[in-house]
């Protein structure tokens, strides 16, 4: 008896020093699992690598189909705005979609970019594996990326769901401490939305 909770206690300990307080992959401080040739609505393909110059990345898993990632869009072109608008500014805003119902496929996303104007990479994770390297479970969920693409911010954007009772982007203040070189004052918060659609695996048999 002594020897099954001392091993389920390990087992405790081990899934909370590998992962955050609200994320199950990502802890603050690890890596960024990054993305490749991920189609955007611009029409070119995007990867990581291709923000090398950049001091901050900004990830934020968002979809079409979420009234809670809609209420947020234009806190999100807010902050592309005021940080990432100028090509030479250190910081660049990726929005990924990872959900793959009809309402979130391509070429809806192409019109949802045009028609709110969105001055930010909008990505479509059709497999859904950036997602899930991410550990992102919500739609919005935001990842703040430092210089080394240490992850120094994952969670809410901020404070409020509903836009007039915000009062503290925990996103712009991750920005500010990562271009600073400092740790932000809040480094994980619990998301808010709705849950990421994953496809279920299917078996050999089915």
């Amino acid at each position: 008896m002594f020897r099954c909770l001392a091993s389920l206690s390990l087992v405790l300990l081990s899934s909370h020093l590998w992962a955050g307080e609200f994320n199950p992959t990502l802890k603050i401080g690890d890596s960024a699992p990054g993305w490749s040739k991920l189609p955007g609505t611009d029409g070119n393909t995007h990867s990581m690598a291709d923000l090398a110059d950049k001091k901050v990345i900004v990830v934020v898993f968002t979809c079409n189909s979420c009234p809670t990632a809609v209420d947020y869009e234009q806190r999100i072109v807010a902050i592309a705005r005021k940080y990432a608008a100028d090509p030479q500014s250190p910081v660049a805003v990726v929005a990924i979609n990872s959900n793959t119902i009809a309402a979130d496929r391509m070429d809806k996303m192409i019109d949802r970019a045009k028609e709110r104007g969105f001055p930010f990479a909008y990505l479509h994770d059709e497999s859904q594996k950036v997602a899930k390297a991410f550990g992102a479970q919500y739609t919005p969920e935001a990842f703040v990326l430092d210089a080394d693409r240490k992850v120094v911010y994952m969670g809410a954007i901020d404070d409020k769901t509903k836009a007039e009772e915000a009062k503290i982007s925990y996103v712009a203040q991750a920005i500010e401490a990562a271009l600073a070189g400092k740790a932000p004052e809040k480094v994980e918060t619990l998301p808010r939305g709705c849950r990421i659609r994953f496809n279920k695996a299917r078996r050999d048999d089915d």
